[in-house]
């Protein structure tokens, strides 16, 4: 965080106050020497990003991932991974050229076949939430959020288990860096996707469900409403979107995730 002064105006004047705002760092991402991708991110938790964001692109399975070396450059940082060359393929067709602003999910892809790629079914889960379930989920993750209190200005993911609250907390200032630094941080705990549900501060999008679904959790909470086309996704995916705020709760898809739910 960085410290500055704020200047409010109002009818009777203007004063100055000081502020707190995150940080936007560049973070490339790189595989076997090459950069697969730049990231603009908050400088935190560098190795669940960089681990998160190689399983939900898809570019390797978790067991395939070894060490991530951090390495602090002049201008940004790189998170260096080595995968198996038999992931080459992989790497070379989803090869990102551009660096990725805070707020972008699909950067650098270069056809349209990538920006809508399909992804797997969920694996199968006994998982049901209460409606209770939800709100607490939802409150456990805003209780879990120092840099968005301080600043006011960051996205935060989180993974909430039925009996245990939110067991994994993230923050970042790109809503998708945060989705995917929780994905490094369940890899590296062994956390089982299927227990529990992915709970996220940000709108319900297309590929924030392309993430969960290579996550493997079978529920998104959020406060935020869908889009359509990530409504589509989830419910071809097995994924339960739900959304919790002062409207109520809401089911958008797999509506037997949530006990006492019923449908008219």
């Amino acid at each position: 965080m960085y410290p500055f002064r704020r200047i409010a105006v109002h009818d009777a004047g203007a004063g100055s106050a000081p502020v707190s705002l995150p940080e936007e760092t560049p973070v490339a991402v790189v595989y076997n020497g090459s950069t697969q991708a730049v990231m603009m991110a908050t400088p935190a938790d560098i190795e669940d990003f960089a681990r998160g964001f190689t399983l939900t692109e898809g570019f390797a399975e978790a067991s395939e991932i070894g060490a991530v070396k951090i390495v602090e450059q002049p201008n940004g940082i790189e998170a260096r991974i080595w995968l198996p060359e038999t992931r080459r393929a992989a790497l070379d067709a989803r090869r990102r050229a551009q660096v990725g602003p805070v707020g972008c999910g699909l950067c650098g892809i270069d056809s349209l076949s990538q920006a809508a790629r399909e992804v797997r079914a969920v694996p199968a889960s006994g998982l049901v939430l209460a409606p209770s379930e939800v709100a607490a989920a939802l409150d456990g993750l805003r209780a879990l959020q120092p840099l968005h209190d301080e600043t006011r200005a960051v996205h935060a993911a989180g993974f909430y288990v039925p009996g245990h609250g939110i067991v994994l907390a993230r923050e970042d200032v790109g809503r998708h860096n945060a989705l995917d630094k929780l994905a490094g941080a369940m890899a590296a705990a062994g956390t089982d996707p299927g227990a529990g549900a992915v709970v996220l501060t940000s709108r319900l999008s297309l590929e924030m469900v392309q993430k969960t679904a290579m996550i493997g959790a079978p529920v998104m909470l959020s406060v935020s409403q869908p889009t359509a086309h990530a409504v589509r996704l989830a419910e071809a995916a097995g994924i339960a979107l739900v959304t919790y705020n002062r409207h109520g709760t809401r089911l958008y898809t797999h509506p037997n995730r949530i006990g006492s739910a019923h449908v008219l």
